[in-house]
Parts: C-alpha cells; structure tokens; sequence
C-alpha cells in the first residue's frame, strides 16, 4: 500500500491523471472494504487537485447517501433525480456543469462551489450504485479531460464492486 503519492510538478493535467491513476490501482490493489478505498481514492483525488470538493454519494434505498469525500461539510441525502447528483443517478451518465447556477434544480450545499462534476458509479449489471462528485470553487478549472479521467477511476471503483461480489460468493 502506498503511503504517499507522487505527482510531477508542472505537468499538464492528463499528464497528471496519467501519473495518478497506476498509483490509485495500487493504492486500492488488495483492499476489497469499499470504504477504505472510496476514502483513499477521494483522499488522492483531493490532494493532487486542490478542488473544493470531491467524494462520493452511495445509492441506499430511493436516495444517494454521503459517503467518503474531501472537504467541508456537505448535503447528506440526495433523492432521485435532483440537482446533479441525482441527475446523475438517473440519466446513469456523466454530468459536467461548468456553472452550477445554471443548472436547473441545483442544490446547492455550499454557496462557494461554482462548477460541478459528477460520474456515475455502475455495478456489474450496469445499475448506477453510486456517483463521484467534484465541486470546485472556480469557473475555469474542471473539463472534459477530468470526466474522461474520472470515468476511468469509476470504473476501478466498478471493479472492486465485482471483485467484492466473487468474495461473498
């Protein structure tokens, strides 16, 4: 497990994602506790991006539930289909909303976070179980290059579902 990770100053941002993502497979290599590796993962995001605010939302019941993130405190319920989250969860597709107040039905946890990211999170039969979400409190810093990057990491987190299910089997 690693301990620390290391990320090249003055790259660009895939460059960084790229340097990033073989040290997220090691840091979550061998650890089946969702838990842990949500916090780790949103842990790293957040020490390599500097955003707002980046963890995970976890699908129980007929609502997204706080899980694992980074920052200041946040909404803990989100139900179906509202604000991006939930819209996330109900389309089942990446959201990039580049000006949250925009953004139809955006609720809004905290007055400081103006661009908004959130990535589905789907489990073997393709059911959204839960989303990533990253806040940030400037206009200009999360793009296509971050869904990109971020589906990847999703889909790590889909992996570890499928190798938690072949556990309990």
């Amino acid at each position: 497990m690693a301990e620390e990770l290391y990320i090249q100053a003055g790259v660009g941002k895939k460059e960084t994602y790229e340097i990033l993502l073989p040290q997220l497979a090691s840091l979550i290599t061998g650890e089946n506790d969702l838990t842990a590796n949500l916090a780790n993962i949103s842990a790293a995001l957040n020490d390599t991006f500097h955003w707002w605010w980046v963890g995970f939302y976890w699908v129980k019941k007929e609502e997204l539930v706080l899980s694992p993130f980074q920052g200041p405190i946040a909404c803990t319920r989100i139900k179906f289909g509202r604000g991006v989250c939930g819209t996330a969860w109900k389309e089942g597709k990446s959201q990039l909303v580049p000006d949250v107040n925009a953004f139809p039905g955006h609720i809004a946890c905290s007055s400081s976070s103006v661009a908004e990211i959130v990535i589905p999170i789907f489990d073997r039969e393709k059911n959204v179980v839960g989303v990533l979400d990253v806040d940030s409190e400037r206009f200009d810093v999360l793009d296509e290059t971050d869904v990109y990057y971020l589906e990847l990491v999703c889909k790590m987190i889909t992996n570890i579902l499928n190798q938690e299910s072949q556990i309990k089997k």
